[in-house]
């Protein structure tokens, strides 16, 4: 029998990802042939878990719900073993076979990038292994799968008084699958994206890969998009956890202010824990909304702002803190805020546990269930855009093409290159600072009006045309592509290092077969870019 060459054996060590297709979710009905020649095969492997062949259908979706691509079986992993076990078996079939493998964890991905048309899908939530184990100490960390969830890692750490130093948004995400893609919240003008608070992955029982060993493996995997393996476990850097937080919002009319503001925030060492933004265009009663959970500062002057018929811009801000420490931060808070330029009459504050703080979306995500609008197309369009051309992005989208309320947030902030590793394989602007601007929208079902999915894809669309037009420089964060030229300019001068990557650790191009970047069962060479799909 034939054995994958050294190298890829340490690699089936298992790193994770994400993947994606092409097909509508909401025109198309998808079938595959269940009796596939590669059943009998699978049927045969020495597993501790099991292959599931017929009930498929959730994994053939996801978060985007804007594709759908059976997999002829799913994976219910017991062990790293079983993972490995499956890895060798698709490289022993070799080039004949179509099959490939994607790994899912709480299949977030936004395109289908967590999904193997006629492949198997690793359910990684189900792969069993130690629970988490928490290390305290002068340099505290996590142990944990690359199948857990963010929110548990904040829970489990909580019992120690400890903490991850950086975070996503939303917490009930997999390790694997964020660190496959960086990972970007708030906290990353401080700390890195989430990829830079991992020590190390645990890729098969057989390889650890960090910055000390196996470190081109180590910086590929972060934010590779899950083409060089599954993280099966990682370390993650702990902190001292605070016990509260200041949570404060304020609005700005003049998007200069606004930024200018956002990004003498991130510059200093004693300013906030978080800073994020978010665009507000022709919504009524704002303030009102956030009454629930955010107090005026003056409540007379709040009363009499109206909001109607205005592009705002909002500023968030937070601090964290604990009780024994209330007068110095009330101090820095007011420092910070004196430095600023908002809206006096709408300076809005609340004071949280860390706890409600960190897991804020997941409440929102419950009311969006409890109406049926949590499982509907998400076509989100997330953008890095250098410092030097947000004015002229602001002045094109928010002044021409995206100028009616949006069906959801529309992030934007500013965060340091320099917390950025660029050993890494995430592709982000060059200059010192960029923005993240994310449109988180969500598609009313059946809607043909401006809140319908179809209405959505085209202005996003019209803002893609016009960065390229304006030539602004722009990187997509979770990138989606389907044509080689585009992949291509997406990685730029790094393009080379990662078909190389590719070449070393996933030669046939087993994993990630979603995310359309390679295909199944070709050489790749950085010398014969032609092989790439």
């Amino acid at each position: 029998m034939r054995h994958p060459p050294v190298h890829l054996l340490k690699q089936m060590n298992i790193f994770i990802i994400k993947s994606f297709m092409i097909l509508f979710l909401s025109s198309v009905t998808v079938r595959v042939n269940l009796c596939s020649p590669n059943t009998p095969s699978l049927n045969t492997l020495p597993l501790e878990g099991h292959f599931n062949f017929h009930e498929v259908q959730h994994a053939a979706r996801d978060f985007g719900n804007r594709y759908q691509f059976l997999p002829m079986a799913i994976l219910h992993p017991k062990t790293v073993s079983d993972i490995a076990t499956l890895v060798k078996h698709i490289w022993d079939i070799g080039p004949r076979s179509e099959l490939t493998a994607a790994a899912r964890g709480h299949g977030h991905s936004l395109q289908g990038q967590s999904q193997a048309h006629r492949g198997v899908v690793i359910n990684m939530e189900s792969l069993k292994g130690p629970e988490i184990q928490v290390y305290a100490g002068n340099f505290p960390y996590a142990d944990v799968s690359g199948g857990e969830l963010w929110i548990n890692i904040l829970h489990e750490s909580l019992k120690y008084g400890l903490a991850p130093k950086s975070w996503t948004d939303y917490l009930h995400l997999t390790v694997g699958g964020t660190l496959s893609n960086a990972g970007i919240s708030g906290q990353a003008f401080r700390h890195g994206p989430r990829s830079a608070m991992s020590a190390s992955w645990k890729l098969l029982q057989i390889v650890t890969c960090s910055e000390k060993q196996n470190d081109d493996l180590f910086h590929g995997v972060l934010g590779g998009l899950g083409q060089f393996g599954i993280i099966t476990r990682a370390r993650i850097l702990l902190e001292a956890a605070p016990a509260r937080v200041k949570w404060i919002r304020v609005l700005y009319s003049d998007f200069a202010a606004f930024t200018r503001d956002q990004e003498h925030l991130i510059s200093g060492e004693h300013t906030f824990n978080y800073v994020e933004g978010f665009v507000i265009i022709n919504r009524s009663g704002l303030l009102n909304s956030w009454r629930s959970s955010f107090n005026p500062k003056d409540p007379v002057q709040a009363s009499q702002f109206k909001s109607d018929g205005r592009t705002l811009f909002c500023l968030e801000m937070a601090k964290y803190f604990n009780q024994d420490k209330i007068d110095i931060i009330n101090q820095e808070v007011d420092k910070s805020l004196s430095e600023l330029s908002y809206i006096p009459s709408t300076l809005f504050e609340s004071e949280v546990t860390y706890t409600d703080f960190l897991d804020r979306v997941h409440i929102s995500e419950m009311k969006l269930r409890s109406k049926d609008l949590w499982d509907v197309p998400h076509p989100w369009l997330n953008l890095l855009i250098p410092k030097s051309k947000i004015h002229t992005f602001a002045r094109g989208v928010f002044g021409n093409i995206q100028t009616e309320t949006s069906n959801g947030p529309i992030l934007i902030y500013p965060v340091n290159r320099s917390k950025w590793d660029n050993r890494t394989s995430v592709v982000i602007p060059e200059e010192h600072i960029f923005y993240l601007v994310a449109f988180l929208t969500s598609a009313v079902p059946s809607s043909t009006g401006t809140d319908g999915l179809e209405h959505i894809l085209i202005q996003n669309k019209r803002i893609l045309e016009f960065c390229e037009t304006a030539n602004l420089g722009v990187k997509q964060y979770l990138p989606h592509y389907t044509k080689q030229e585009d992949w291509q300019a997406h990685f730029g001068p790094h393009w080379e290092k990662f078909v190389q990557r590719k070449s070393t650790y996933d030669p046939l191009a087993i994993l990630a077969p979603g995310q359309r970047i390679f295909q199944k069962a070709i050489p790749f060479s950085s010398q014969s870019p032609s092989s790439i799909k």
